[in-house]
């Protein structure tokens, strides 16, 4: 009896998961969950994220707040009272928040103060959607509800029967300025407050527009009421209110600008006019599906398809456009560089030492057009600061480590990027490889690097080991594009040379990449699970396998590919143990890997997100397969704990959405992708030039995880990896897949993707 009942069992749950199988997505939009990752906190992150309500790269975000003023946790699931719904450029906690405000309806006794203003929220009574949010604030008894533009917005308020109903406008406390005008029942203002800097001339102009007469109005220093309706001071509030009905709905709209308050209103007309909230959130749903339906999955189950789509949403953020659209609709911004008003295209809200790996190459696949703006305003970065930024928040931020705008500027070129400044480009990228320049720009140690071919561990320069294995990537992606360019090879073969200094550090006694001393002599003693020191938010075991150009050289100096494969293994089999001592705490990023069950596999931080495909290059693809379908299953699902470590500026989340087509982005600055295996039974990949790139393995499923076989347009093929140009014009590709592994397939010499050792 108890046979017969297991054996139902498992088949009406068989039976289940096929249901829940998603035939097609025709409104993906609906499928996101922004409070994905939001469930974070300092000592560890699922993702560190917050509902970001907003447009695709878009200029301004907003988002309901629950951390006190300044706190870079703006919002966290497990709070459960709000204080303001804040306009917001934040990229990540760590970087905070600039040029940010905040707007809170209250009623009743008036308190100004963020905690006195605050209310009881539930998340039974939120509505988080990309282009729509909405909240009842409890002690208020009103909801808020917010919906987008790309420098605009508009909010409706829904009251309570009240003779004391109220909107705040909280300009932050780093020296600002309100001026209310009942007559227009308008506001106007600026905020300064940035956590990096400095910067000259900032501020964050804005105006804001209510639909209902001014009865109330009120300018607070602090808390402190002023005489007047205009104030300029540290700390500033304006405050409006009037008498409303209940159920009576109060229409606010609202834009910024960091040139001025006309730009400002003209943002405003431009995008908002005349139309009325329901109107804007319709338009920015539809940029949202337009946007998302570059890509279309079927054949996953509902919980894959969030997640999917989730994940996509957090990759169309940042960079985030600084760049405003003057009257004559020509593009114009604040520099962040130099304080001035200039013509062009910016961006800011990203860290290369993040985005470099997948985030970007995925930009150069499904959205190029965007990504030639994107290097048109790293042109003007360079003209206006005399530095490319490594990571913008909204100027230079002395963050990270790397030189790796050498790879976002190479990668977008050989992938076809056209259409800006590539000359000028080409030489910010040689000022910044043999220049160490302000906040974290151009290389740190760089002449011990050019001389010895590494950054030395006892010249007080840390995390020197990390330094110089990312340089010898950035090198040769300056030789690639130096190439492409038609540069003299007396130049780009500097860059080559250059390319191999990764070697320095391989330390044959332990198998592993290890600090070097400037006499030659490797650091000593050397813990391989010690994080930090020579290395950066990780240990060896993870920056090994940072030689993206090179794997095959790697596997020489491994002793082959048996070694090399061994060498991988070990990572997932190790326990997850480690040295803090650097950081003289358990940082977030060790904790991640610590509880992650998988070792010494850390995929919450980016050092070690492309190891698992390297399994390609040493002739066992099939343990890709497995090991891939692991990470996307264990890691990553659409609730507010969702990702297993910081998302990062799109980065965390374009591991994903590229694992589940199928392949990923190893070695920017190269043609190729290397292949793994799809997670859904379809995925239809829609490219800016009109062609389409649909992926079938009509036999995946949660067993049937490995790649049999992979036709192309019809054709057997047999390599580990795909072609950028290939797919730009359009293919098919049919994957057949099993329970069992092929371990016959991709294992030949020709089938493994690019090294440069291996170039001819």
């Amino acid at each position: 009896m108890k046979k017969r009942f297991l054996l139902l069992s498992t088949l009406l749950f068989a039976a289940s998961s096929f249901a829940q199988q998603v035939a097609k997505v025709t409104d993906p939009v609906e499928w996101i969950n922004p409070l994905m990752g939001t469930q974070s906190k300092y000592d560890l992150s699922n993702g560190n994220t917050y509902p970001a309500v907003a447009v695709p790269w878009g200029m301004n975000f907003w988002t309901p707040t629950t951390g006190k003023m300044g706190d870079g946790w703006q919002y966290t699931y497990d709070a459960y009272k709000i204080n303001g719904f804040k306009q917001t450029h934040q990229p990540s906690p760590w970087m905070n928040d600039y040029g940010q405000f905040a707007i809170m309806p209250v009623t009743g006794e008036l308190k100004v103060s963020q905690k006195g203003r605050e209310s009881w929220f539930s998340h039974k009574a939120e509505v988080a959607k990309p282009y729509y949010y909405s909240v009842y604030l409890a002690d208020h008894d009103v909801t808020t509800e917010i919906t987008p533009t790309e420098r605009s917005a508009q909010f409706r308020f829904t009251y309570p029967q009240s003779n004391n109903s109220y909107i705040i406008v909280d300009a932050f406390d780093r020296g600002s300025y309100v001026k209310v005008i009942p007559g227009e029942k308008k506001i106007v203002g600026y905020s300064t407050k940035y956590a990096r800097g400095p910067l000259k001339n900032f501020k964050n102009y804005f105006v804001i527009y209510v639909d209902k007469p001014i009865v109330t109005a009120q300018v607070y220093s602090d808390t402190l009421l002023k005489d007047g309706l205009e104030l300029d001071a540290k700390h500033v509030m304006a405050v409006i209110g009037f008498k409303t009905t209940k159920g009576e709905k109060v229409n606010m709209r609202v834009a910024s600008s960091f040139i001025s308050i006309e730009q400002a209103e003209i943002s405003l007309n431009r995008e908002i006019g005349k139309d009325n909230f329901d109107q804007t959130q319709q338009k920015a749903k539809a940029v949202w599906n337009k946007t998302l339906s570059k890509l279309a999955v079927e054949g996953g189950s509902v919980e894959q398809v969030k997640t999917f789509y989730s994940c996509l949403y957090r990759m169309l953020f940042f960079p985030n456009k600084m760049y405003e659209l003057d009257a004559k609709n020509q593009p114009m911004h604040w520099s962040a560089q130099n304080g001035q008003i200039l013509p062009g295209y910016k961006f800011a809200g990203t860290g290369f030492w993040d985005t470099f790996r997948a985030l970007y190459p995925f930009l150069n696949l499904v959205y190029p057009s965007i990504n030639k703006e994107m290097q048109a305003g790293l042109v003007n970065d360079y003209k206006e600061g005399g530095w490319l930024p490594e990571w913008s928040s909204p100027g230079y931020s002395d963050v990270m480590v790397g030189n790796n705008s050498a790879a976002v500027v190479s990668d977008a070129y050989l992938k076809g990027g056209r259409g800006y400044d590539i000359q000028t480009l080409y030489q910010a990228l040689l000022h910044g490889a043999n220049n160490d320049g302000p906040a974290a720009t151009g290389r740190d140690g760089v002449d011990y690097y050019n001389t010895l071919g590494y950054v030395p561990y006892d010249v007080k320069i840390n995390e020197n080991a990390a330094r110089t294995l990312e340089y010898a990537f950035d090198d040769f992606t300056i030789y690639k594009l130096g190439k492409a360019l038609g540069r003299p090879a007396s130049e780009t073969e500097i860059y080559r040379k250059r390319s191999m200094n990764y070697k320095n550090l391989f330390d044959k006694e332990t198998g592993l990449m290890r600090g070097k001393n400037k006499d030659g002599k490797f650091q000593s003693p050397f813990n391989p699970f010690k994080w930090g020191d020579a290395f950066t938010e990780g240990n060896s075991w993870h920056y090994t396998w940072s030689v993206f150009h090179d794997i095959q050289g790697l596997v020489d100096l491994m002793g082959g590919k048996q070694k090399f494969s061994a060498k991988l293994d070990s990572v997932f089999s190790l326990p997850p143990i480690f040295d803090d001592s650097y950081y003289g705490e358990v940082i977030h990023e060790i904790r991640e890997m610590q509880i992650a069950g998988m070792g010494q596999y850390a995929h919450g931080n980016q050092p070690i997100q492309h190891m698992t495909y390297l399994y390609n290059y040493s002739g066992e693809p099939w343990k890709t397969q497995l090991h891939v379908r692991d990470v996307l299953n264990k890691m990553y699902h659409s609730a507010p704990d969702g990702y297993c470590g910081d998302e990062d500026n799109g980065q965390t989340s374009a591991w994903y959405v590229f694992s589940a087509m199928g392949f990923y982005p190893v070695t920017p600055a190269t043609d190729q992708y290397v292949l793994g295996a799809p997670l859904f039974k379809k995925v239809i990949l829609t490219l800016e030039n009109g062609k389409t790139v649909t992926i079938n393995a009509p036999k995946n499923s949660p067993a049937n995880r490995f790649v049999t076989s992979l036709t192309v347009n019809g054709k057997p093929y047999t390599n580990n990896w795909l072609s950028h140009k290939a797919l730009q014009q359009g293919q098919v590709l049919n994957f057949d897949m099993s329970a069992v592994p092929n371990k016959a397939r991709g294992t030949k010499a020709a089938d493994v993707p690019y090294s440069l050792s291996n170039e001819k």
